[in-house]
C-alpha cells in the first residue's frame, strides 16, 4: 500500500483485515471484514438483499438460488431480517480490484489522503478481536442499514475498533460520509471568501483546507465522543431489540460451519 492508492493482492491481506472495492466506476466504495478461508463479513441494505431487480444482489441472498456461486455454497449466508451477509472474496469484489483500509496512519499521511473512506488515525484491535465482532454481528445483525449514519464502512471501523459514538445524531464513523457532507460544506463556508479573494486559485486553496479539515475533525480516531463497546452490548447502546443470550449461543455451532478460519 502507498500514500496514493490502498490497492493490494489478495495474498497480502490475512484474516481480520478491512477490504473495499469500489462499485459504479469509482462513485462509492463497498467494506467489509475478511474473516479467512476466502469469506468477507459485509453489511448491506436490507431490501437490495430481498431485491429481485438488481441481479448482482441476488448473489447475496440466501433465498437466491445457491447455484450463482459455484465454488462456496454458503456464499450469501445471513440471519433473516439482517443486513450483515457472508459472501466469498469473488462475489464480494464483483471483478473489482481489492484494497486493505489503513489504520493508526499519522494525520499527515490522513490529510494527504484526498478521498474518504480509504483510513483512520484509529488503531486497530488484534485481529482476533476483529474477527469475533464480525462473526457475532453475522450472526445478530448490526441493526438497520442508514447511508451516513450507519453503513458498510460504520460495520468495518466497528468490528475492527469497537468505537460507537455517543451522539446518534448526525454523520456516522464512515470517513466515506464525511467525504460527502464536507465537500459541499467546505464550498458553502468558503463563499463568502470569493468577495475577498480576487484570485480563484486563493479560493479553491481555502475551500480544500476546510475539506481536510471537516474530514479530519470527523474520523473516528480524533473525535472525543467515541466509547469502546463491546460487540455483545451492541444493541443496548444503539437501541435494538436485542436477541436473547439462549439465541446467541445456539447460533455459535452455526456460526463454526459457515466459516472454516
Amino acid at each position: 500500500m502507498g500514500l496514493l492508492t490502498n490497492r493490494v493482492e489478495r495474498n497480502e491481506i490475512k484474516p481480520g483485515d478491512h477490504i473495499y472495492t469500489y462499485r459504479a466506476v469509482f462513485a462509492y466504495s463497498h467494506h467489509g471484514i475478511f474473516v479467512g478461508g476466502s469469506k468477507v463479513v459485509h453489511f448491506r441494505p436490507e431490501r437490495n438483499l430481498d431485491s429481485s431487480i438488481d441481479t448482482s444482489s441476488n448473489l447475496l441472498d440466501p433465498t437466491f438460488p445457491q447455484s450463482t456461486c459455484p465454488t462456496f455454497p454458503d456464499c450469501g449466508f445471513r440471519q433473516p431480517n439482517s443486513g450483515v451477509v457472508l459472501s466469498c472474496l469473488d462475489c464480494f469484489l464483483r471483478n473489482g480490484s481489492l484494497y486493505c483500509f489503513e489504520y493508526g496512519v499519522t494525520p499527515s499521511v490522513f490529510l494527504a489522503k484526498v478521498r474518504g473512506g480509504t483510513c483512520t488515525t484509529a488503531a486497530s484491535d488484534p485481529l482476533e478481536t476483529v474477527i469475533h465482532r464480525a462473526m457475532y454481528l453475522l450472526q445478530n445483525g448490526f441493526g438497520n442499514y442508514d447511508i451516513f449514519e450507519n453503513n458498510c464502512e460504520d460495520f468495518a471501523l466497528y468490528c475492527k475498533t469497537g468505537l460507537l459514538i455517543l451522539d446518534n445524531l448526525g454523520i456516522g464513523r464512515s470517513g466515506q460520509a464525511s467525504s460527502v457532507i464536507g465537500a459541499p460544506l467546505a464550498a458553502l463556508l468558503s463563499s463568502p471568501l470569493k468577495l475577498l479573494m480576487p484570485s480563484p486559485i486563493g479560493v479553491a486553496t481555502v475551500t480544500a483546507g476546510m475539506y481536510c479539515m471537516t474530514r479530519y475533525a470527523t474520523d473516528i480516531g480524533i473525535r472525543t465522543d467515541v466509547i469502546k463497546v463491546a460487540v455483545e452490548d451492541l444493541a443496548v447502546n444503539l437501541g435494538w431489540a436485542g436477541r436473547p443470550d439462549e439465541a446467541a449461543e445456539e447460533n455459535e455451532a452455526s456460526n463454526r460451519q459457515v466459516v472454516a478460519l
